[in-house]
């Protein structure tokens, strides 16, 4: 039972204590107030009619839910309006319109009768409606402030002289509280409150968050009439300038423009929404004067979207006959990489939407991989791009500047899109592993929706702000290192690796590509320039020291050069070039392998390691003083090579009496490790066999072979484990003069990389364990060793 209830007011009053209830949606009827309501559902028909035979007298109770179609007791609020029904009339739909005035609050505490209409028991309220100065003063003031919302929104002046005239407060209550624009939860709160003071504070607090929102309503509505004022002028204006200029005979050759931008729009065959976008931005540039600064960026805009392939495909050219012809005649041997070319082509043939991967080319610098980009391209007919990624640190140069910028412009890739005049081409993104980072964000990250089959059918580029389609464009990315690569960007690619040439391949390609172009290049045909087999093996060995032809190239380039002078000077008709006479040409020669600069001995060693330009020879060398067991280490060593170091250590002091050294030789000795080149960076565990061998000949005083080098990581236990770049360290011996190399038994599955002719010409011992290294790498005692 609610607070203020005074059971003893109902049974003596002239209200019975059981009324038919009338649910209403959106009215809270207060007592003192007449509303009009419609009646359409027959239930509450029937309880009008009921009504009008007896006492007139009903029970009026708002809603909880505004949608219950079918009213339960559970719907609706406890406290509502005890009401007479002054008239009815019957609508000619049969629906009625009823007028009633609210008498009295009362609380349903139960419901005695749920069909054919609601009926329940009633409590009167028993309201403390005693009046002081204070509520007078509150009620002045919802006076005042009631005329004020009377003034700023739609309601009847009336009503502002209504509210002078009533006397009693609660009377006010029920006035003001009918005509607020206000939630129906709100009002039935007001409804249910029954102290006066209580009710007057609710009133106020809601008429003033009433007035504030019709005066923020009406600011807003004043801004929009200004502003709307100002654009009518300025069209007036326009339009008198359009005349004069007419009259004067002068042509207006922004309109001219606007209606090219216009025709381009209407051919350009573009998606829906950049349509949308460029006739939008047309709209807006045809109301600037061509003098405003928008003027010339809006325009820029425009012929950047009418520019772009947004419909125009290159038609592929799927026969692998011509496709391999094409990679042959551009390339000497990358057999494996040339298959996975040609069963990708084969696959696009079977299926003409199949998403291709996207390909990374890997490998050492010179060795074809721009060119095979170039290749791809001629073979399926596409056009090609090509971008450089080396140095690159501001993601705006792949995704391009917002428009806000001073000279924005869209990012490389969409650039390179317009350039190739094709939404399909191959586009090559050179030394991807190259990409830097600072402040101006990452682009590496920026590249994983460019890359990603899933995303890249709309790239957003932050100049455009309209999707472009990159699915169809065939990337192909080149990096001389993964380890630099990005995982998340790695992974979004296949890798292939270019491994470098051999001597006999170098001597092909220099043959068959290098040397007709460049003498093209030159001006020379035919037996204008012959170059001997051995002079072109010199260049290679002597003049060049890399993986890849680039240098070859250019020593080839320089004798061109040198024939050229001499023929064009009358001295010679045609240059034959020997390898005598390459010092001519060349000059001295500029590499002699180190194994022959060395003097040989104890504590030296030949490794094997891989770098980016491919593989390379190194020396370990270790030499001892008197000391205390200390072991520094120098040459730029990381690490990794470190440990190696100091577990090729360990293992001799653990092994020292199997390898007859002394127990007190290492407490009064210090050893030195050195690996010269110290300029360069070294790291990685591949050095660590080399390390072990030169570190065991300078406290046995047995010297290493010097026709054998080694790689393979080691442990405590000694174990030799298997390293990376087999190939490259083989070409790498190959070209130092070494024959003989020492491999982890688990790299011989390598060796099949390796060319046939190479391995014919080598030889290679696989070894696991520490003890086999040694009855292989060390001379026999007092027997002098010396290069094959």
């Amino acid at each position: 039972m609610p607070p203020n209830v005074n059971l003893a007011l109902s049974e003596n009053s002239d209200v019975p204590n059981e009324l038919g209830v009338l649910p209403v949606t959106g009215i809270v009827l207060f007592p003192g107030m007449a509303v009009p309501i419609l009646v359409g559902k027959d239930r509450s028909k029937k309880l009008i009619d009921e009504a009008l035979v007896g006492e007139k007298l009903i029970i009026v109770v708002a809603l909880r839910e505004q949608t219950a179609e079918d009213p339960q007791p559970k719907d609706l609020y406890n406290v509502g309006t005890v009401s007479q029904i002054l008239k009815k009339i019957v609508l000619p739909n049969e629906t009625y319109q009823i007028l009633i005035r609210g008498l009295k609050k009362v609380s349903i505490f139960s419901f005695v009768q749920t069909d054919p209409y609601l009926r329940g028991k009633i409590l009167m309220l028993e309201e403390n409606l005693e009046k002081d100065k204070e509520t007078e003063a509150m009620a002045l003031n919802i006076v005042k402030l009631f005329q004020k919302v009377v003034e700023l929104s739609p309601l009847p002046p009336e009503l502002s002289l209504a509210a002078m005239n009533v006397e009693e407060p609660s009377q006010l209550i029920s006035l003001v509280a009918s005509n607020l624009n206000v939630s129906v939860e709100e009002k039935q709160q007001i409804l249910e409150i029954t102290n006066l003071k209580q009710s007057l504070e609710k009133i106020t607090i809601l008429l003033n968050q009433q007035i504030e929102k019709l005066e923020l309503g009406a600011q807003i509505q004043k801004r929009i009439q200004e502003g709307l004022s100002q654009r009518q002028k300025e069209f007036f204006l326009r339009e008198q300038l359009k005349e004069i200029q007419k009259e004067l005979g002068e042509g207006d050759e922004r309109t001219v423009g606007v209606a090219e931008l216009r025709r381009r729009i209407e051919e350009a065959n573009l998606p829906a929404e950049a349509k949308t976008v460029a006739e939008k931005e047309l709209d807006r540039l045809s109301k600037m004067p061509p003098a405003a600064a928008e003027y010339t960026v809006s325009r820029t805009y425009i012929d950047w979207i009418l520019d772009l392939p947004w419909s125009i495909l290159t038609e592929d050219n799927f026969d692998l006959e011509r496709a391999e012809q094409i990679l042959n005649e551009d390339h000497y041997n990358l057999e494996r990489v040339k298959r996975r070319i040609l069963e990708f082509l084969a696959v696009r043939k079977l299926r003409k939407e199949s998403r291709g991967p996207i390909f990374c080319f890997v490998g050492p610098p010179g060795v074809g991989k721009t060119s095979l980009g170039q290749s791809i391209a001629r073979t399926l007919g596409r056009k090609f791009v090509r971008l450089s990624l080396g140095g690159i640190r501001d993601e705006a140069e792949i995704r391009g500047h917002r428009r806000t910028y001073v000279g924005a412009l869209p990012g490389r890739i969409i650039q390179g899109l317009k350039k190739a005049g094709a939404r399909n081409p191959v586009f090559m993104l050179d030394e991807v592993d190259k990409i830097g980072a600072d402040f101006r964000g990452d682009p590496a990250s920026a590249l994983l929706e460019v890359l990603d089959p899933e995303q890249n059918h709309s790239f957003s580029d932050h100049y455009l702000e309209i999707p472009f389609d990159l699915s169809k464009v065939m990337f192909i990315t080149t990096a001389n290192l993964l380890e630099t690569i990005p995982l998340p960007l790695r992974d979004r690619m296949e890798v292939l690796e270019l491994p470098g040439y051999t001597e006999e391949e170098k001597i092909e390609i220099a043959r068959k590509y290098l040397l007709p172009r460049q003498m093209e290049e030159h001006g020379l045909k035919g037996d204008d320039l012959v170059i001997e087999d051995e002079a072109l093996n010199l260049i290679i060995t002597s003049y060049t020291r890399e993986a890849g032809v680039r240098n070859l190239d250019r020593e080839i380039a320089a004798l061109c050069r040198g024939a050229a002078s001499q023929i064009a000077q009358g001295k010679r008709e045609n240059v034959r070039i020997s390898k005598e006479d390459l010092h001519l040409f060349l000059g001295p020669e500029k590499y002699i392998p180190e194994i022959k600069a060395r003097t040989w001995g104890p504590g030296l060693a030949t490794g094997l390691a891989w770098t980016p330009t491919g593989g390379e020879i190194i020396f370990i060398e270790a030499a001892k003083m008197t000391g205390d067991n200390k072991l520094p280490l120098t040459g730029h060593l990381g690490e990794v090579m470190k440990e190696s170091a100091t577990a090729s250590l360990s293992y001799i002091r653990s092994k020292a009496q199997q390898f007859g050294i002394s127990a007190d030789f290492f407490k009064s000795h210090d050893i030195h490790l050195h690996v010269p080149a110290g300029a360069t960076p070294k790291d990685g565990p591949s050095a660590g066999v080399a390390m072990f061998c030169a570190l065991l000949s300078l406290v046995t005083g047995r010297s290493v072979r010097q026709d054998i080098a080694m790689t393979g990581e080691i442990t405590l236990r000694g174990d030799i484990l298997p390293v990376g770049g087999i190939k490259e360290k083989v070409l790498a011996a190959k070209r130092a003069g070494i024959h003989t190399v020492i491999l982890p038994q688990l790299n011989r599955k390598d060796l099949e990389e390796i060319p046939e002719s190479i391995r014919k010409d080598m030889t290679f011992r696989f070894v696991q364990r520490m003890e086999e290294v040694v009855e292989i790498a060390f001379a026999p005692q007092n027997e002098e060793t010396k290069l094959v």
